[in-house]
């Protein structure tokens, strides 16, 4: 089923069978923890608390939820939280990792723990999922904050889960814009450029199977057909990016914060790449985005899951 707005990605984590159990490592975080209540009101995923109980509760008790039916560890640590919450995952209780109030970098640094940590099935990257107003289809945004300078295999890995996201959201033969400045090649003052025809022409050679990748694309031809017919440029993704790759960290920061602050828009950000799904939401994220995030890696799980 190929989904157009975020609202279908609620329906279809909540759609069948029984709930994925996602941890929520150092819970005791208000927004975290209410995203992951709503989550389980909606029948999207049942939380797993991991953390300060009594600084928890409190959290719940001021929101006016109760929270003694759910499953809760007490592990004030909140690198031992997370350890304990992977531990969970290694054990079977649990299918996916939230975060909580706990940096993103002890999380992510846990995760890859070669002793304790989970194994990961190849790089890490951020992918974002997001509808833009008047749209109706969904398009994605990666690399927004694990990756700071990935050359360029590592920009081809990040390609490589943002189209396993694209593809498990049912979008066919997905389309991918490389984002630079410019769509000139442009070396050695724009490195990026030479990145980004440099894994467009992977594509051509079938290293994403039957999705087209292309660059260096700047961002109005990636989105906008107007512009594609004013500038009188053709490719096969401009003017129709299901997913924008950003050349760094930075770019895809400020494009990520557009569409969050400027723009309003509730976004569906997850951590791709590992084993175990991550739900990495961002300390300005709002509500919603939470919650989103949280549906598309519950979503992402029950798929894989049933094949």
């Amino acid at each position: 089923m190929k989904m157009t707005c975020m609202e279908d990605l609620l329906a279809a984590a909540a759609r069948t069978g029984t709930m994925p159990r996602v941890a929520v490592a150092a819970s005791a975080q208000d927004v975290a923890l209410l995203a992951a209540l709503d989550a389980h009101a909606r029948g999207i995923a049942e939380p797993v608390l991991v953390g300060d109980l009594e600084e928890t509760r409190r959290i719940a008790g001021r929101a006016g939820v109760d929270i003694s039916a759910l499953e809760s560890h007490h592990v004030p640590d909140k690198a031992g939280a997370v350890q304990h919450a992977l531990a969970l995952f290694r054990a079977g209780d649990v299918s996916m990792l939230m975060k909580g109030n706990v940096n993103t970098d002890v999380l992510l640094k846990g995760v890859l723990n070669k002793e304790t940590g989970v194994p990961p099935a190849g790089i890490l990257s951020h992918v974002a999922v997001f509808c833009l107003p008047g749209e109706h289809r969904l398009r994605l945004l990666t690399d927004a904050g694990v990756n700071i300078a990935p050359n360029l295999q590592r920009k081809a890995e990040i390609v490589r889960n943002a189209l396993h996201v694209a593809r498990s959201l049912g979008l066919e033969r997905p389309r991918a814009a490389m984002l630079a400045a410019t769509e000139k090649v442009m070396y050695p003052a724009m490195p990026a450029t030479l990145d980004a025809q440099m894994v467009a022409r992977m594509s051509a050679e079938g290293a994403f199977g039957d999705a087209v990748v292309s660059g260096p694309m700047a961002l109005d031809l990636a989105v906008s057909p107007a512009a594609v017919a004013r500038k009188g440029f053709e490719d096969p993704v401009a003017g129709n990016a299901d997913v924008l790759v950003a050349p760094d960290i930075e770019s895809g920061n400020v494009l990520y914060k557009t569409l969050t602050t400027l723009l309003d828009l509730p976004v569906a950000g997850i951590v791709a790449g590992s084993r175990i799904p991550l739900i990495v939401p961002s300390r300005g994220d709002s509500d919603r985005s939470k919650l989103y995030a949280l549906a598309l890696a519950a979503y992402m799980t029950r798929k894989e899951c049933t094949g």
